[in-house]
């Protein structure tokens, strides 16, 4: 049986999304797991920051230009990938972006620019590398979902909730498809990340209060959640949460899902909307 640790050494890896926040935690760890990285960005000259850096740490990194709203462009970033450092040997889709506001608040183009961003987007870039992988019979598929797809909490942003919930059935029902076929597919499923996503949310409705995962879940770092996701990368697994927490709550949640929204709302209305904690 190979060593896990290495899974990724000399492996091509694309990440769309990749020049900050969670995307670019990932792409450092793979990066020191021997990976050679190809870091996508609408934002070239970040994603040109980040590749620098992990030049400098001794890695192989490049920098390319995608806008994920765009089929063809993201051909163009895997044709560029691929002139590179060849197969892309894994991928991962991790572009997203969030708002908060009650439902009848947010218009109706803004539930589709949140819905594009974070499932269609996915859809294109498992669509571009999935052929080169089947016909060769490997390869590896990353999505990014959220705590917001895997249980109900997420009311004052339900367009992104909605669009993650897409996200996880998306790879869970790929991996029954692609297994079979040599191709692994994961999810990772981000709680509470220091990521900064939020400083670029609207807000459509301003006195909406932000409600999270639960205050018995903790505010962790990117590097923090970049080290669980590689190491259930290495192991195989097919949705990896950044805290093991997740499973108990879900477990709650399938014991009587109705109950638990219910108790939700007694949570909220008493003023207790589940922040981690700091």
């Amino acid at each position: 049986m190979p060593d896990p640790t290495e899974t990724f050494l000399h492996a091509h890896v694309l990440i769309l999304g990749g020049a900050k926040g969670i995307g670019r935690a990932v792409a450092e760890e793979l990066s020191r797991h021997g990976a050679r990285l190809s870091v996508a960005d609408i934002d070239v000259s970040t994603a040109q920051e980040t590749a620098s850096a992990l030049s400098a740490a001794g890695g192989e990194a490049q920098a390319l230009q995608v806008d994920v709203l765009s089929a063809e462009s993201i051909a163009r970033a895997v044709t560029e990938a691929r002139a590179s450092f060849g197969p892309i040997d894994v991928l991962l889709n991790n572009v997203g972006a969030i708002l908060s506001g009650d439902p009848q608040d947010i218009p109706g183009e803004e539930w589709e620019r949140i819905s594009d961003l974070n499932y269609r987007a996915v859809v294109y870039g498992v669509r571009e590398v999935l052929p080169a992988m089947l016909e060769r019979g490997s390869g590896h598929i990353v999505n990014t979902g959220s705590f917001a797809g895997m249980y109900p909490y997420a009311s004052s942003r339900i367009p992104y909730a909605a669009a993650k919930a897409g996200v996880i059935s998306l790879s869970q029902n790929l991996a029954l498809y692609c297994e079979p076929r040599g191709i692994r597919v994961s999810c990772l499923i981000p709680g509470p990340v220091q990521t900064g996503i939020a400083t670029t949310m609207t807000t459509w409705t301003p006195e909406a209060p932000m409600r999270g995962p639960g205050s018995e879940l903790r505010l962790m770092t990117t590097q923090e959640a970049a080290a669980k996701f590689v190491n259930g990368l290495e192991e195989g697994r097919i949705l990896i949460a950044s805290d093991d927490s997740l499973w108990d709550i879900v477990r709650r949640w399938a014991d009587d899902p109705d109950a638990f929204v219910r108790d939700k709302i007694t949570q909220f209305e008493a003023g207790e909307f589940g922040m981690p904690q700091l």
